[in-house]
């Protein structure tokens, strides 16, 4: 990357707060700062040693006020986030100091970083891969401890490693198959389509092993939808005001009390869970409650877990039967609330239902709530979710995966119908460039790079 500029912008969120920071970086950076800066004695910033602070002011430049008391940090190329000079102004909290420092920084010779641009550069800069300048998002959305970690982990490289360990073990292949038969003559090992076949195999069990934990992955980053249906007046309010443990939805003896969705965000053993109240399920003349019916239905298409709750103490009637041929073919687990007033469903006679997961509760009582989380935990993390494991949580990797293994079969279909093995390689290539897209390399050069210093064909 040309570094011709010098970009800044406020790096931390506008609002009340004991600091500000106001972030610069490129070549010019501590100039266009020393600028604007007076410290002790007038001392100015040209001489400062890098990772170290110095005291001052920042100083409007065409009145000579001063604007605002500052500790200034300066981090010299290439030991900076962006990997160049970055110089970084904490001046104090609250949305008018910043901007004002902000404004003179831009008016010495710095232009408005772009959103993301300091950790793009970093990517164009060759200090990160694509793949952890994701992850740097994730870790600020991050809702839970769990998908934190996970996403520090993939910061790491953790996702990048293994990536490259996969398209490091395809070039193997591709120079191998090329090898032989471009240089028939050298003295090489010839490679044949079975040993090639089985070596990709290990290949595609590696992605097919990455493709399988996509869908925790996906719910360690975004966090799992999960809506409580059922008919009006079964304890879905309650369940929800239980759940988070506050009196978020009204909860009243009357049929139909909650009329729109009603959402929250709660953490069930590490995983981010969005869990939403829907009005109850049923027909209706009324205007509002019509349109809260058609908003829960939606939910329940575009949920990951559905939590079908049925009232214990009557028998099922046309509104229940109803309800549960909707939600048939989605993942969902039955709760029969009001067990403490009796206990009169006979799921047996509903062949719909997928029994295996049914609990009986009383959420007035408190009982059952326990094994509601622990339910939901085993259904997509086999009861335990642990950071330090390897997981797949972008869908734009996910993608690029699918890609790949696509490749890796189609050569692998080559092999086995085709003598020209050769052929094969095509399709390896791209599964090479499809997995380099996740990382954000994939130069062709490398593949001939690759050839020549393996079996040092140019000698």
């Amino acid at each position: 990357m040309e570094k011709v500029d010098t970009m800044a912008a406020i790096a931390t969120a506008l609002g009340e707060s004991g600091i500000s920071i106001v972030r610069v970086s490129g070549e010019r950076s501590l100039e266009i700062v020393n600028k604007i800066f007076k410290g002790k004695n007038n001392r100015r910033l040209l001489d400062i040693k890098s990772y170290s602070m110095r005291y001052g002011f920042i100083v409007e430049r065409e009145t000579g006020e001063l604007l605002d008391e500052v500790l200034v940090s300066f981090m010299k190329a290439p030991k900076s986030y962006t990997t160049e000079n970055t110089v970084e102004i904490n001046c104090h909290g609250g949305v008018l100091a910043a901007k004002k420092v902000l404004e003179e920084v831009i008016k010495a010779g710095a232009r408005m970083a772009e959103p993301g641009e300091f950790t793009k550069r970093a990517f164009l800069n060759g200090r990160i891969d694509l793949s952890q300048a994701e992850a740097v998002t994730d870790i600020i959305n991050a809702k839970t401890e769990v998908s934190m970690k996970a996403a520090v982990q993939q910061s790491k490289g953790k996702v990048s490693k293994e990536i490259n360990s996969l398209r490091e073990d395809l070039l193997e292949i591709i120079a191998s198959i090329e090898a032989t038969v471009d240089y028939p003559e050298a003295d090489l090992e010839e490679v044949t389509s079975d040993k090639a076949s089985a070596e990709l195999k290990k290949i595609l069990n590696r992605i097919d092993f990455l493709l399988g934990t996509a869908e925790e992955g996906k719910i360690v980053r975004e966090g799992l939808n999960i809506v409580i249906v059922g008919k009006p007046n079964v304890g879905k309010s309650s369940l929800l005001n239980s759940l988070i443990m506050e009196n978020r939805a009204i909860v009243t003896d009357v049929p139909g009390t909650t009329r729109d969705v009603i959402e929250e965000y709660m953490n069930i053993g590490g995983i981010p869970v969005k869990i939403s109240d829907t009005a109850g399920i049923r027909k209706t003349d009324n205007v509002v409650e019509k349109i809260g019916v058609e908003k829960s239905k939606e939910k329940i298409d575009n949920s990951d877990l559905i939590i079908l709750m049925l009232d214990s103490s009557k028998k099922l009637d046309d509104e229940d039967r109803k309800i549960i041929e909707y939600v048939d073919n989605k993942k969902y687990i039955i709760l029969l609330n009001k067990i403490d007033l009796g206990d009169k469903i006979d799921l047996d006679s509903i062949h719909e239902l997928n029994s295996k997961f049914v609990i009986k509760t009383s959420i007035k009582l408190g009982n059952g709530l326990d094994e509601v989380k622990n339910c939901i935990k085993k259904l997509f993390f086999k009861g335990e979710v642990r950071s330090e494991d390897l997981f797949v949580t972008n869908v734009r990797h996910k993608e690029c995966l699918i890609r790949a293994r696509k490749n890796c079969m189609e050569a692998l279909d080559v092999l086995k119908n085709t003598p020209a093995i050769d052929l094969a390689s095509i399709d390896m290539r791209n599964a090479w460039t499809n997995l380099g897209k996740i990382t954000g390399d994939t130069l062709e050069e490398n593949i001939i790079d690759k050839i020549f210093s393996k079996f040092c064909l140019g000698k």
